[in-house]
């Protein structure tokens, strides 16, 4: 197993770091169970990604003329009721919010009441019985920790789409970062996320090798 490490000056920098790990250094398979079965994907062992000021504008890549956003703040903003809120459309199996939702209630309460000086904050998604579905939650835990005055987050995906996932993620945990940051009354921090399946599937191969200036590689 080969572990990654990637330091990174905001979200932007981040997604654009990764690309090059996993295009450069990615194991390259056909995906037997999963999202896109029967393709292939390019996916790193481990990796450790730290942003160090996950709080700067703007909070997607902003990519080169031609290349497609991968995401958008108004996408964003869609889907934060779904990383914070339990409702659940017609058709979806889970929400990350159904699980998230009350403890991150929880979490500020504890902060707020007896301090910061704990390692108890952390937010965990799914239970035993989503293993049994066809595609089980990506994002697995949210771990807290305020520290010097800042609320920080280590987050842990079991599977990571780099290409539309990981900008869509990491702009809407931020958002819910800041939120929780302002309720405790503590600055806003860091984020170090983690991964045992950051992955491009190769139908983004080209355009992503485009966005991460590698075309000639």
């Amino acid at each position: 197993m080969k572990i990654t490490s990637v330091e990174a000056r905001d979200l932007s920098e981040a997604w654009f770091l990764c690309l090059r790990q996993v295009l450069t250094n990615g194991y390259e398979y056909t995906i037997e169970r999963g999202s896109y079965s029967g393709q292939k994907r390019k996916e790193l062992d481990m990796i450790t990604v730290h942003i160090k000021n996950p709080g700067n504008r703007p909070l997607i890549p902003d990519v080169p003329p031609g290349v497609p956003a991968p995401s958008t703040m108004e996408y964003i903003d869609n889907y934060l009721p779904y990383l914070m809120t339990a409702h659940r459309a017609e058709g979806e199996q889970y929400t990350y919010g159904q699980y998230l939702e009350a403890q991150i209630a929880k979490v500020i309460k504890m902060y707020r009441e007896t301090g910061f000086n704990t390692n108890q904050a952390f937010m965990t998604v799914g239970n035993p019985e989503t293993l049994d579905l066809e595609d089980p939650p990506c994002l697995r835990s949210i771990d807290t920790r305020v520290r010097y005055g800042k609320l920080h987050f280590i987050i842990y995906f079991r599977s990571w789409d780099l290409w539309a996932g990981f900008p869509s993620n990491l702009a809407a945990i931020q958002l819910l970062k800041e939120y929780m940051a302002a309720e405790i009354g503590v600055e806003d921090g860091e984020i170090i996320a983690m991964s045992k399946g950051m992955h491009i599937y190769d139908y983004a191969w080209d355009i992503a090798k485009t966005a991460a200036g590698m075309n000639g590689v």
